[in-house]
């Protein structure tokens, strides 16, 4: 049975040239992963600077490192002094979190004055960790070497290596750690910024000479390290950057963090601080000297800081052999030390001390308080669930600082992009219907995308006709996609929301909103009616570290929909509604557009609960980044209506927000479901 609008009298007629036509979304194709080969683009300065401030937050929220919580004391032990000739060996542990321990050797210089440049020496996937020493790569050597020209040392462990492995394993980490921003990547991280806490702690170093390198696993750690620490002055990634593969190791997979980009990228954020890149011929950085370097090297450009980038590639299988070594000590000793012949600092011989007199707990047990690896995911949600607190807003002050700060948090998360209207596209495609006028209305089939993405949102737009020239759009989002309005002839339908039942009463939504000259946009969101079924498989090893998960491109599309509309002349204002499971996209992404009205159904979601999180929204760091209380306060303090919230949908962060704001009149909030009149009434605030 064919329905119609009731009230206009006048069936809609199709508005596809095909029922089962579909629209082909270039983000259903093939999914990236380490090994997809990565093309750097050609930045402008302009685009460079926007770009690298956007993937340092990228980083940081990919990582755990905010919402910043209270900084706690590192307790610093160095102790079982070793002395050499000309330097010492101690062993050091710290806390970069109350309970959990960095572990190292700290290598200082004796018998020259300071102060000395610090050095932070993260080690690779070797199998001895920091005390490995082989032809092929060893940390004591560099660590003895630097000693004896000069430097500060501290060499500490991965996650889980040597004295960090009586703690926690290495690779640490899951998909409900996932939601909340804990990963070993992050772990690692917070090491390496706590050493540089470390270090500069420290008597005779000199805090604005602080350098950083480390070989594979290690060059990771360093290249993210310097991207978000401005404190490395002088930094040296060994064996690691590529456009090819990007680090074959949980440890360097955190979710979220390569969403469109590469290590290039992330190298790059050094310029224009001196950056020395080594690579071999026999890894993956063999095409280094003419893909990455010269990609980094034209962001140097840009700051007209080409001598403070160089490169040296070592004819040698993956390594930090003594050849590749030495370039890093000339290139340290140009930069950190004036030499004024960097490239005389050879190797000198070095002796390695036995295990027992590197291992830090070798001879005595862990901290009392140290805490056990299955109590790391509650300690780090306690830690988080704080941050936010200490974050709600009291007064709208106090709301614009969270929007500009918990707002960012959230939308990288997300990895949502915010468009421009000038960057999005939206027209007819081809093989539909042209437009469609009848008395009261008239029907466009519109595809919307952004330029230079390949996404493609099938939609419906509804004018009222004649023309108003400047009205509300209320864009309407169903679980099932717009086909909940669309009959299986493809005519727009009157179609009851309510338990899939149809209705010809003049209480239809639709109708009502057409009645009082509202433009009316029905979307497919990615996956969902004229979309291919694309077949994602989201549970692959390091998917979300390259691609977004199904339901967050669902987010994105409504937040791209609601910008193909704000700010354009015929639009007066945008309205949000979401139907079903759709409803908790829409309130993910109603913040990032001025909305005027968002009414949603929370479909009884436990939003305290990480399990039913991730069997419906599996998000990487969504619940780090305040899911929906940091959604519903950047929604404050325009209206806003949560319905269908049942016993287990928490609204206690919202209500507090719009009270706190003295906008308490404009949320409500209804247990049960609201029938398509009362969803009108409260779009339309009766």
């Amino acid at each position: 049975m064919i329905t119609t609008l009731a009230g206009h009298h006048h069936e809609l007629t199709a508005v596809f040239a095909d029922a089962r036509q579909r629209v082909t979304d270039a983000r259903g194709g093939t999914p990236r992963d380490l090994n997809t080969p990565y093309i750097f683009p050609n930045y402008t300065k302009t685009e460079w600077e926007t770009r690298a401030e956007a993937l340092r937050q990228q980083i940081r929220v990919a990582t755990g490192l905010i919402p910043t919580s209270e900084p706690t004391p590192l307790n610093a032990n160095v102790f079982g002094k070793v002395e050499r000739e000309d330097y010492t060996v101690e062993k050091v542990w710290f806390e970069p979190l109350p309970g959990f321990f960095t572990t190292g050797n700290l290598y200082r210089p004796k018998g020259k004055p300071g102060p000395f440049p610090g050095i932070i020496s993260p080690h690779g996937h070797w199998a001895r960790g920091r005390i490995e020493d082989i032809k092929r790569g060893s940390i004591p050597a560099r660590c003895i070497n630097f000693a004896k020209q000069g430097y500060v040392v501290f060499a500490y462990d991965m996650l889980g290596y040597n004295d960090s492995g009586k703690q926690i394993e290495h690779r640490y980490g899951g998909a409900r750690e996932s939601l909340w921003g804990l990963s070993a990547m992050g772990l690692q991280l917070l090491n390496g910024i706590r050493a540089i806490d470390f270090l500069q702690s420290l008597p005779n170093v000199d805090n604005e000479r602080i350098g950083c390198t480390g070989a594979s696993g290690g060059g990771t750690q360093t290249f993210i390290l310097t991207a978000v620490d401005e404190r490395i002055k002088v930094s040296a990634p060994v064996n690691m950057i590529s456009g090819t593969m990007q680090g074959g190791c949980l440890c360097e997979n955190a979710p979220n963090l390569r969403l469109d980009v590469s290590n290039i990228e992330i190298g790059a954020l050094m310029a224009p601080r001196p950056l020395l890149i080594v690579s071999a011929t026999g890894d993956w950085t063999v095409s280094t000297p003419t893909v990455e370097y010269p990609a980094i090297q034209s962001i140097y450009a840009h700051f007209n800081a080409e001598e403070r980038v160089h490169h040296v590639q070592v004819d040698a299988e993956h390594n930090y052999n003594r050849e590749s070594r030495e370039a890093v000590y000339a290139w340290f000793a140009k930069w950190l030390l004036n030499a004024d012949k960097p490239e005389t600092v050879k190797e000198v011989a070095y002796q390695v001390e036995p295990d027992d007199a590197l291992l830090v707990f070798s001879e005595c047990e862990m901290p009392a308080h140290a805490l056990k690896q299955e109590e790391f995911l509650p300690t780090w949600v306690n830690r988080a669930k704080k941050a936010l607190e200490n974050r709600k807003p009291k007064n709208p002050a106090e709301l614009e600082t969270f929007r500009a700060e918990m707002g960012s948090v959230l939308q990288h998360a997300l990895g949502l992009q915010l468009p421009q209207s000038e960057d999005i596209t939206f027209g007819e495609p081809e093989g539909a219907f042209p437009t469609t006028y009848r008395r009261h209305y008239s029907v466009q089939h519109l595809v919307i995308g952004r330029k230079g993405v390949g996404d493609a949102i099938p939609a419906i737009l509804v004018n009222p006709n004649p023309p108003v020239e400047c009205c509300p759009l209320t864009l309407v989002v169903h679980a099932e996609g717009k086909a909940q309005f669309v009959d299986e002839t493809v005519e727009i339908a009157a179609r009851s929301l309510l338990a899939g039942s149809r209705t010809t009463s003049d209480s239809s939504i639709l109708t009502e909103l057409l009645t009082l000259n509202h433009k009316l946009l029905l979307i497919d969101v990615f996956g969902t009616g004229e979309h291919n079924d694309y077949q994602r498989a989201e549970d692959t090893t390091y998917f979300t570290t390259y691609n977004r998960t199904t339901a967050a491109l669902r987010i994105q599309d409504i937040v791209t929909a609601l910008r193909c509309f704000a700010n354009r002349d015929e639009v007066s204002e945008v309205n949000l509604i979401g139907f079903g499971e759709a409803g908790l996209w829409a309130m993910l992404a109603a913040g990032f557009t001025d909305v005027a009205n968002v009414v949603v159904d929370t479909a009884q979601f436990d939003n305290n609960m990480d399990v039913v999180c991730l069997e419906s929204l599996p998000i990487p760091s969504l619940r780090q980044a305040g899911d929906f209380r940091t959604a519903g306060t950047l929604i404050a303090p325009r209206p806003l209506t949560l319905y269908n919230t049942g016993e287990v949908f928490d609204t206690r962060w919202i209500t507090d927000v719009y009270r706190n704001l003295g906008a308490s009149h404009q949320l409500h909030v209804e247990k049960e479901m609201l029938s398509e009149r009362e969803v009108f009434a409260r779009l339309i605030g009766e």
